[in-house]
């Protein structure tokens, strides 16, 4: 089963805008099979090369010679990480395009989210890139009348695809242990993979918690600095997301502790060991795995145009998701996993904080009505549909 991701438009917008375009996302998301999809419509042709195959990498020997010989094709080079001094070549070959000019479309590069590899490639190709995550299938790309299956089996087509809970969770569970054997001694060789698994399983048990760096630094018997290296690895790999706390000023004494999800909800399942939706729901992660399975869902939606926290205060207003555009806070969102969703009064309070009159509930139906507190309950998919309209 093909699943038509949203992303191939705008892969294929960014491409007539830029030379050439970095795909970055963790293993197995899809980021290949968008790239051979594009590669068959892009009208001057293509040229696919895997870097984590030895004779793709042969052809790479003199690599200035192969690919200035591809012409106007559109090359795309897969695991882009495993070769980063192709970056300095391909620069060369970008400047010489555009002076006879052939501006736009030279290059789609694929690779696990890596600092190091974002950092080289912005430093060497500054003014030449540009940048599209992927992720995880979304709500929107999915049915929306099972999206309990989505929120389960996680975003990972394979995952969600697979014949029966059982099987997907043992691929999820192989995701996981492949990740700690291969990507993490990739990225990072200092830092032991154990140890990386260990955090990575406790974050999960803390869906969605405040952080309490020195309780976690203190359970895996390290320093907080190297907590810090470890969550941001994690961060970088897409694989986790630090959610901070907004900062401005209200007058209020506000909590300063980001909060942390594991970004895919079937990966969270797979570290608790959680198979079935019988078995999430008796689990206490059960309503924080919703929450960051929303999260996800809608800052993709929204894109680059909202700046995302959470916001909290010492005396208890508090907002699960702050949607900030243009410097202000725009829109705030409360997340609850129930049919019957009921607002507390810490929600009325940090919205009057805040002044915002955009004030939103998901919820697990598809019926939109109105709440206490000037709210509004809507299904996940509905208020997708309106942060990418907005």
């Amino acid at each position: 089963m093909m699943i038509a991701r949203q992303y191939l438009s705008m892969l294929s917008q960014r491409l007539q805008e830029s030379p050439a375009v970095v795909l970055l996302g963790p293993r197995q998301v899809g980021k290949t099979t968008l790239a051979l999809q594009l590669s068959e419509q892009w009208p001057g042709g293509s040229t696919y090369l895997d870097l984590e195959r030895p004779a793709d990498r042969m052809r790479l020997d003199d690599a200035d010679a192969f690919l200035r010989a591809q012409g106007r094709k559109l090359v795309i080079l897969d695991e882009i990480h495993r070769m980063p001094g192709l970056f300095e070549v391909l620069r060369g070959i970008i400047d010489e395009r555009r002076r006879t000019g052939q501006r736009f479309g030279h290059f789609l590069l694929l690779g696990s989210a890596s600092l190091d590899l974002m950092q080289q490639s912005s430093e060497t190709l500054a003014g030449r890139v540009a940048y599209v995550d992927l992720g995880p299938l979304q709500a929107l790309e999915w049915a929306p009348n099972n999206l309990d299956t989505l929120w389960l089996r996680g975003g990972f087509p394979e995952s969600l695809l697979a014949a029966n809970d059982a099987a997907s969770l043992r691929w999820r569970e192989d995701f996981v242990r492949s990740y700690l054997q291969r990507d993490v001694p990739m990225f990072a060789p200092r830092l032991p993979a154990e140890t990386v698994g260990r955090l990575w399983t406790m974050l999960a048990h803390q869906q969605g918690a405040l952080l309490q760096q020195s309780r976690l630094a203190s359970g895996l018997g390290i320093s907080s600095p190297t907590l810090d290296r470890y969550i941001d690895l994690l961060v970088d790999l897409q694989l986790v997301r630090r959610l901070r706390p907004w900062s401005g000023n209200t007058g209020k004494r506000l909590v300063k502790a980001p909060k942390v999800y594991v970004r895919d909800s079937g990966l969270v399942h797979a570290l608790l060991g959680l198979e079935t939706l019988h078995d999430l729901a008796g689990h206490p992660v059960c309503g924080m795995s919703y929450e960051g399975f929303c999260i996800d869902n809608l800052l993709a939606a929204a894109g680059n145009m909202v700046t995302p926290y959470t916001y909290r205060t010492h005396a208890g207003a508090e907002i699960d998701l702050l949607l900030e555009r243009g410097g202000k806070p725009w829109m705030a969102i409360e997340i609850k996993r129930s049919t019957s969703p009921s607002l507390s009064k810490g929600f009325e309070i940090a919205c009057d904080d805040l002044g915002i009159t955009q004030r939103h509930v998901v919820y697990p139906g598809t019926d939109s009505f109105p709440m206490r507190h000037g709210a509004q309950a809507i299904g996940l998919v509905e208020l997708m549909q309106l942060l990418q309209k907005d």
